[in-house]
């Protein structure tokens, strides 16, 4: 799944938010493309993700995600 994060500027952002994202136990991978503004989410093999508690991560992180 893909989530459109707005505030991401730099390397660091991009860290912070794969970590944040990684934090939850449903999700097995995450990879921010600065350039889209996307965190690609990829969850542990049959699991459904819960999208309130991603987007839950990357607020407290400090971004906003949609």
């Amino acid at each position: 799944m893909k989530i459109k994060v707005n505030g991401m500027t730099c390397n660091h952002c991009r860290i912070t938010v794969e970590h944040a994202v990684k934090s939850v136990n449903s999700v097995l991978e995450a990879t921010v493309s600065l350039e889209e503004k996307v965190v690609t989410v990829t969850m542990k093999s049959g699991e459904k993700g819960n999208l309130d508690l991603i987007k839950q991560a990357i607020h407290e992180a400090g971004y906003s995600p949609e």
